[in-house]
């Protein structure tokens, strides 16, 4: 059966939105940083923050040109298109605040969030690798034995995700480790875990927006274990709500 996205839910309560249905002209600009190109994967995320959130100017911008696409004479909220804390990238972010001479503010990184675990889970049933009803745990056997949450970053990436790992675990009532993609503890290290362990099928789940990592290095991950792997996660409507929850995070305060 096809995956269904969610559709978008609100936040903050069980009859809040995200965001304001309406804001006030000088309502601060919400201004995605992506650590890579702003074409691709990131573009579509700002697409549908637009669509989802017409009230708000969105702006995009790679870190690196960060310092030049501030407003002048405005305020902005700075939502970094991060699965976790990464600290080189939010340092780069704040010395271009400083370098602009603004006062913008900068949220934190999308994750961890069970959204982004429903997300990842999406992910993997689209791929066949996961059931894609909850409902059904109990009477459907899973099309794997284990999934590893796969990042890059190195050991501080696979310490921020362990609480999405735990996340995804609990809604697939499957094992899942995180692991790096790019450096140890990597992610022949964690399938030879799970195997040892009577893991047999694997699959790997990317918790990557995809501009994080070189092209290919998932499926050459996967091929190397013999495993399966979801697509990352682009731009899901969960990764728009959470940037959009980043943002009305900061207008409540």
């Amino acid at each position: 059966m096809p995956v269904r996205e969610r559709s978008p839910r609100p936040g903050g309560g069980r009859h809040r939105r995200p965001v304001p249905t309406s804001l006030p002209p000088d309502a601060p600009v919400l201004v995605l940083a992506t650590p890579g190109g702003t074409a691709g994967v990131a573009e579509e995320i700002a697409a549908v923050v637009r669509v989802d959130n017409p009230q708000i100017e969105v702006r995009l911008t790679s870190v690196t040109d960060l310092a030049d696409s501030l407003p002048a004479g405005r305020d902005a909220v700075i939502v970094p298109l991060l699965t976790w804390e990464d600290p080189a990238v939010m340092a780069e972010i704040g010395k271009a605040v400083a370098a602009a001479g603004s006062g913008a503010v900068v949220t934190e990184a999308l994750g961890p969030h069970p959204l982004l675990a429903e997300a990842l889970h999406i992910r993997l049933a689209e791929r066949g690798l996961a059931r894609a009803d909850r409902v059904r745990l109990l009477n459907v056997s899973s099309p794997v034995d284990a999934v590893i949450l796969a990042t890059v970053g190195g050991e501080r990436a696979v310490h921020a995700l362990q609480a999405t790992a735990v996340l995804l675990a609990s809604r697939l009532t499957l094992p899942v480790v995180a692991a790096s993609l790019d450096s140890e503890p990597g992610v022949p290290v964690a399938a030879q875990r799970l195997r040892a362990a009577g893991a047999e099928r694997l699959a790997i789940a990317p918790c990557l927006i995809g501009h994080e990592a070189p092209a290919g290095i998932v499926e050459q991950a996967a091929a190397a274990i013999n495993a399966g792997h979801a697509q990352p996660l682009g731009a899901h409507s969960a990764v728009a709500e959470l940037v959009a929850r980043a943002y009305g995070s900061q207008l409540a305060t």
